[in-house]
C-alpha cells in the first residue's frame, strides 16, 4: 500500500471535487471497515481516501411521516438504538445488529453496506424490500437510484468516477406494513452469510396488497425476486406464502464454495423466504 491523500471533506461539494480529481483512485469512505481492507489487501489503487462523514448531508437521520431520511455515514448502531426508528422499521434493525459485531456497527453503515457491494451484504436486501431510493451526488449533480439496481456486479455498483452515495430515502411505513431479513450462517456473528432473504408485506387486513422478497448470496448480486409479486392481491395464508418461497428458491443463482454448496443455498432460500414472510405478515398485523 503505498502512501495516499487524506480528505476531510466538509461538504458534498468538496468530497465530490476531491473524487472527480483522483478519479478511479479515489474512493469516499465514512466507517473505513471495508475501505481500510480494501487498501491493505491491494485491492484498491488509491490517491485519495475521502472522509465524508462530517458532512452535515450524510450524517442525516430523520424519521417523517412520510420519508425515513438515513444519510450514508450513520452507522449502524444508531438505527438500532433509536427506539422510534427501531419501532418503524424492525426489518432494517434486522439487519443493521448483524453486520459484523458491536464494534463493527459503531462504525459501519448501511450506507457503506450497500456500497461495498457484496452479494452476501446484510444490509442491501432489507433496503431493497423497504423500496429504497439512493440519492447520488457527482460532478454533474445529484441522482436516484433504486436501491434494487444499484449493484451490478460483486464489488461492483453504479457509483461512477466523482460520485458518492449522500444518502438513502425510504417510505416510513404505513399501518399494514410488516417487513424481515433472516440469513444462514455457521456462526451467530462476524460471519458472512451462506444465504439471506429479506421481505416485507402491505396487508389489507388478510390480503397482502402488494409484497417484496429480495435474495442475498446466491447471485453475483442481490436479486430481487418475484416471488412478492406472486402474492399481491392473495391472502396471507401458509399455502400461497409456502408458494412463494418455492418461487423464490428457483430464482436463486448461487454457486457452490467453501461455506456451502449451489444446493444447499437453493433450499436455504426456500427456507428463508418461507420463514421472513411469516415474520413479515405477523408484524404488519401488529402495525395494524
Amino acid at each position: 500500500m503505498h502512501p495516499f491523500e487524506y480528505v476531510r471533506a466538509k461538504s458534498v461539494d468538496e468530497a465530490v471535487a476531491a473524487l472527480a480529481k483522483h478519479g478511479e483512485r479515489a474512493r469516499p469512505f465514512a466507517g473505513g471497515t471495508d475501505a481500510l481492507v480494501m487498501a491493505r489487501a491491494g485491492r484498491w489503487e488509491l490517491d485519495a481516501l475521502v472522509d465524508i462523514k462530517h458532512i452535515p448531508e450524510t450524517n442525516i437521520l430523520e424519521l417523517g411521516s412520510s420519508e425515513f431520511r438515513h444519510g450514508a455515514a450513520v452507522p449502524c448502531y444508531k438505527v438500532y438504538e433509536s427506539p422510534e426508528i427501531s419501532a418503524a422499521f424492525p426489518g432494517l434493525v434486522d439487519s443493521a445488529s448483524i453486520i459484523g459485531g458491536i464494534q463493527i456497527q459503531s462504525r459501519a453503515g448501511l450506507g457503506g453496506n450497500l456500497c461495498n457491494a457484496s452479494p452476501s451484504g446484510d444490509g442491501i436486501c432489507a433496503l431493497i424490500v423497504h423500496n429504497t431510493t439512493c440519492v447520488i451526488a457527482g460532478p454533474n449533480g445529484k441522482r436516484e437510484v433504486a436501491s434494487e439496481d444499484f449493484c451490478t456486479g460483486p464489488g461492483r455498483s453504479v457509483i461512477g468516477n466523482g460520485e458518492m452515495l449522500v444518502e438513502l430515502k425510504i417510505p416510513t411505513p404505513k399501518k399494514g406494513f410488516g417487513a424481515a431479513y433472516q440469513r444462514f450462517t455457521p456462526r451467530n456473528e462476524m460471519d458472512i452469510a451462506v444465504a439471506g432473504v429479506a421481505s416485507s408485506v402491505q396487508l389489507d387486513g388478510n390480503t397482502i396488497v402488494s409484497a417484496r422478497v429480495a435474495l442475498a448470496a446466491v447471485g453475483p448480486t442481490p436479486i430481487l425476486s418475484t416471488a412478492g409479486d406472486s402474492l399481491a392481491g392473495k391472502e396471507a395464508t401458509a399455502d400461497n406464502i409456502s408458494a412463494a418461497a418455492q418461487i423464490a428458491s428457483s430464482e436463486a443463482t448461487p454457486i457452490s464454495d467453501m461455506r456451502g454448496t449451489a444446493e444447499q443455498r437453493t433450499h436455504l432460500v426456500g427456507v428463508l423466504a418461507r420463514r421472513t414472510l411469516e415474520r413479515a405478515v405477523e408484524r404488519a398485523r401488529e402495525n395494524n
